[in-house]
Formats: structure tokens, sequence, C-alpha cells
């Protein structure tokens, strides 16, 4: 009698799903704008970034572009995926940088002002990019924590490298500070241009977009609000 056939095995979920099913296990969402590093294992960011490009050969194939023969795009699948992945978009899959919190010794209870930081990122909607700069006010109080100067662009890079909206980019960043710094006041500035609207739909190259998010004393004391923003240097 012959042995029976065992059927063919299951294949392998792809380790986006597996990401996945962690985080709505977790009942975490995993937004664009959303790090979920805390939901990748070891050597899984190495194989997310094989699962995109297979998925970006696709991509092109469907655009009729013979990757084959074209010298040009022979490896562009696997470029694409590693800037996304560990350059463009690594504000979602890396862990937040290290940042030393010193006590305020000095009871420094002074308006402060960190900027222009340049920033990075891309739109949420169309993923171009969005080119801009960042102020951060603090008014901080005898219990804020302060971090050094370089670590204001860390953790704004950190927020931005992520598809993003401008909106939603600053107030990330004011939650984040508020954690880091306990001030008593806290703004957040960012001027920027949209390439979603430089290279597309209306190809306006000159409209910028500056927003602003005020917390504490800040939100509460017009003068401070004053002072604060006529000290910004936000000129082309």
């Amino acid at each position: 009698m012959d042995a029976p056939v065992k059927p063919p095995g299951k294949p392998a979920d792809p380790v986006s799903a597996l990401i996945r099913s962690r985080l709505r296990k977790a009942g975490r969402r995993f937004y664009a704008n959303d790090n979920i590093a805390a939901f990748l294992e070891p050597g899984e960011l190495d194989a997310l970034l094989l699962e995109v490009e297979g998925k970006l050969k696709g991509v092109l194939e469907s655009l009729v572009i013979d990757t084959d023969s074209d010298h040009n795009t022979q490896g562009t699948a696997r470029r694409v995926a590693k800037m996304y992945l560990t350059e463009v978009f690594r504000g979602r899959y890396l862990p937040p940088p290290s940042v030393t919190e010193f006590p305020n010794a000095a009871s420094l209870n002074e308006l402060m002002i960190v900027g222009p930081i340049t920033v990075r990122s891309a739109c949420s909607h169309h993923f171009c990019p969005i080119m801009g700069r960042l102020w951060i006010g603090l008014m901080p109080n005898e219990h804020s924590n302060l971090i050094g100067l370089s670590k204001y662009s860390r953790l704004a890079e950190w927020i931005m490298s992520r598809p993003q909206i401008q909106e939603e980019a600053i107030t990330q960043m004011a939650e984040l500070l508020i954690e880091k710094v306990r001030p008593d006041g806290l703004a957040v500035v960012m001027e920027a241009d949209h390439f979603c609207m430089h290279w597309r739909g209306v190809k306006d190259d000159a409209t910028k977009m500056t927003n602003s998010v005020m917390r504490g004393s800040f939100l509460k004391d017009h003068k401070l609000r004053r002072e604060f923003l006529s000290l910004l240097n936000i000129k082309d």
C-alpha cells in the first residue's frame, strides 16, 4: 500500500502580517505616522526590506518598466525599499533616540528658543517630500529637564521621518517635548514646502505652509506668545 501523500506545507506568513498581528493583538494602531518599533523582533526589519522590495518589483512591472533589461532600474526596487525603511520612514521602525536629561539646577525660568531646525518628511497623501524648518520655544520651571541642543534635532528627525501631514507632525513633536522636558509652556512653529503642490496638482512652487502648536503658558499668556513669535527669523 502506498504511503499517504502529505499535503504541501502552508507558506510562511510574510513578516508584515506577523507584525500587524502583534499590533492588533495589543490593540495598537499603526497609522502612517505611528512608531511601531516595539513590535519588531530582531531580524524582522531586514525581512521586511526583502518583502517591500518584492512588492515594489511588482509595482514597476505594472508600470510597464523592463527592469530586466533597463540598467537604470535593475536595482530600483531594492534601493527604494531601503530608502523607505532606513531613511525616509525610519521614524516608524526605530526606537526614539537616546536623550540625556539634566535637572534644571539653576532654576531657569526664562524664554528659550531653539531653531531653525531643518526637517524633512513625506506627505502621507502622495509620499512627496515635505522640506521645512522648525522652531521650538520653551518656558522651563525648576522641575523641568534640560536636554542638549542637538537632541532637539534628533527628536525632530525621529518624528518627521514618517509619512506625515504637517499639522499632526508638530503636534506629535509638542507632545514628545512636553514628556521629555516638562516645561511650564511649549511652542512649536513649522514652515515647510510641500512637493505634492510643487510636483503635481496645481504645480505651485511659491506657497509655503506655516503652523503652530502652543501649550501651557504660551497658550495663556499672549505677551509671551507675541515675544516668541517676534523673535523667530522666518524669512526666505
